[in-house]
């Protein structure tokens, strides 16, 4: 609920590992084996440029605002257009999508221990729900020293698993092969790609307040978006096609066994810690607003929705992976969309933010409530899902993004209660 100071600022290959964790995960590979069950080779590599290019831009605007005002992103809502009530609802969504990405995470290493040491799969959920909750409670110290361990682990699971599995098939036979699935368009598939991180492009300023410069923001994204999109993805492209199957557990275990096991648990551990830390931040700022100033402990809010996690990847969310990541990738752009225009192009609160940052303290209050960017984001998230043209999640920002803009030229963006500082729309 404040900036963070010049003092407590971290060198960007810090950073950047820990964009690396949330990119290196068992979902960027599921998607990877999702679009291989669907896709050729080169459409693959086409979805998931579009979806990558995409979600560069959008998470190095969104972490340079962060960065610059070193706020959360739930806080940040506040003046980049969705006023204090509307901060509140934006808080309240990545709440329900990130704890919704931890039961998915969640689920993975449950079902890894299950397969490898037995037991039931829902008490695997709750233990492992657990460890992820007493790293956060720890904070951001402890986030960066499990990132640090988990990460190289990762990325050499993914050779091993890579080139375990595929020295019995030809590269070109793999690269030129049919689909084994049900057809994907590479519209659909770059919405997949898009919605598999839109949700970490949108609490990236959750991260990069505690960047040192632009161009620190966009070093760590560009590389750990290239990482993460590229390699992982495209090596479960060519894992779905060589094994005719979308399980990447099964796929992971069955190349490394227990030790494949270990690595597994330990990249869940790392991307969940990144859920369960934003959703503890956008649930204190929505109390904040909600309940007119009451701010609970960040540590309750992380044990209260770190519980919920771990129950909802006990009762099976995980089969709610594709539908999850397409609505996602529609209805969570516009939130990026409204935030990069107020803060780049409209600028109605910008300079209230630049004297508060000049004093290291918050902007005064703005309205309660902003309709018209109520309004923006429902019919953007509207259009994305339904124009039959295009990439969905692209659609729907652009869309935000210009009525958004649209709205600033006429004037027509400020709220039903408070006072604006700064230039007046």
């Amino acid at each position: 609920m404040r900036r963070v100071p010049e003092r407590a600022k971290r060198v960007w290959y810090v950073m950047l590992v820990q964009r690396l964790g949330q990119l290196s995960a068992l979902t960027q590979f599921m998607i990877g084996t999702t679009l291989g069950m669907g896709m050729t080779f080169r459409d693959a590599v086409i979805a998931i440029t579009i979806g990558s290019v995409f979600l560069e831009l959008v998470t190095i605007l969104t972490g340079i605002a962060g960065m610059r005002e070193g706020l959360p992103t739930a806080l940040l809502a506040r003046w980049t257009g969705f006023g204090g009530g509307g901060s509140a609802i934006v808080g309240l969504v990545i709440v329900l999508t990130t704890v919704g990405w931890f039961g998915i995470q969640n689920t993975f290493l449950a079902r890894s221990l299950e397969r490898t040491v037995g037991g039931p799969q829902w008490a695997w959920c709750l233990l492992g729900g657990a460890i992820v909750i007493a790293v956060v409670v720890y904070g951001f110290a402890s986030m960066t020293w499990v990132a640090f361990a988990v990460v190289p682990l990762f990325l050499a699971l993914i050779a091993f698993t890579v080139l375990r599995t595929l020295n019995a098939h030809s590269p070109t036979d793999l690269v030129t092969s049919p689909p084994p699935g049900s057809p994907l368009t590479i519209g659909a598939g770059a919405t997949l790609v898009a919605g598999g991180f839109i949700v970490g492009a949108i609490f990236t300023p959750d991260m990069t307040r505690f960047n040192r410069s632009a161009s620190d923001v966009v070093k760590q994204t560009v590389v750990g978006v290239t990482v993460g999109e590229y390699t992982v993805c495209l090596s479960g492209v060519l894992l779905a096609h060589a094994t005719g199957s979308s399980d990447i557990v099964a796929i992971v275990l069955g190349s490394g066994g227990v030790v494949a096991a270990v690595i597994v648990i330990t990249a869940v551990l790392k991307v969940n810690d990144w859920n369960l830390y934003a959703s503890s931040l956008a649930t204190v700022n929505s109390v904040d607003v909600l309940f007119g100033g009451r701010r609970p402990s960040r540590v309750v809010v992380a044990v209260t929705l770190g519980s919920a996690g771990s129950a909802l990847s006990a009762v099976g969310i995980i089969e709610q992976f594709t539908p999850l990541l397409t609505a996602m990738g529609v209805v969570l752009p516009p939130v990026a969309g409204i935030m990069i225009a107020e803060y780049f192009v409209v600028r109605t609160w910008r300079g209230a933010l630049d004297d508060a940052r000049r004093r290291g303290e918050l902007p005064a209050e703005p309205p309660r409530w902003s309709i018209p960017c109520l309004a923006v984001w429902a019919a953007s998230a509207a259009g994305g899902h339904w124009l039959q043209f295009g990439v969905p999640a692209l659609n729907s920002i652009a869309l935000a993004f210009g009525l958004y803009s649209a709205l600033g030229r006429l004037g027509s963006t400020g709220g039903t209660r408070g006072t604006r500082s700064g230039r007046t729309a």
